[in-house]
């Protein structure tokens, strides 16, 4: 089934919170081979004006994702995810994610393009705190992969 390119403009629903934990902070400061103190430290990060341990700028995908996911089980999206290829991804912050916020995302599907037998969807999710202030909006682009 082709991808839908009534998609384009549609916004799904907000995403339950998601609490920032530390370890979580921590574990993904691992993965991505962060090397700042404040990423670790709450001590450092405290001192250094945070409430919190700050999560690295692509910690944001890890809340984008419950967005995104909404996107990919859409019946009506027509889009095979083992067809799925991540083309670009941007971030632009208002503010550092920091241990403890609580956020939520709201996706909004703002590109449908077909490029010969393939797809591309872009989709933004802009992420905000507990007070409703944003703090990162996320920008996904999938190429979704044609019949060979």
């Amino acid at each position: 089934m082709p991808l839908n390119p009534e998609l384009q403009g549609r916004v799904f629903p907000p995403t339950e919170p998601y609490l920032v934990g530390r370890e979580k902070v921590r574990e993904f400061s691992r993965a991505v081979f962060a090397t700042n103190p404040v990423n670790f430290n709450v001590e450092v990060a405290r001192a250094a004006g945070y409430d919190d341990i700050v999560a690295p700028p692509t910690f944001a995908v890890v809340v984008q994702e419950l967005s995104l996911a909404q996107l990919l089980a859409d019946p009506d999206a027509g889009i095979d995810f083992s067809r799925v290829v991540h083309g670009d991804q941007r971030f632009t912050s208002t503010r550092p994610i920091v241990a403890g916020d609580e956020l939520t995302a709201t996706l909004t599907v703002t590109s449908v393009k077909s490029l010969g037998p393939h797809s591309m969807v872009t989709a933004q999710s802009e992420i905000t705190d507990a007070a409703g202030e944003h703090v990162v909006t996320s920008i996904s682009t999938l190429v979704v992969r044609g019949d060979e």
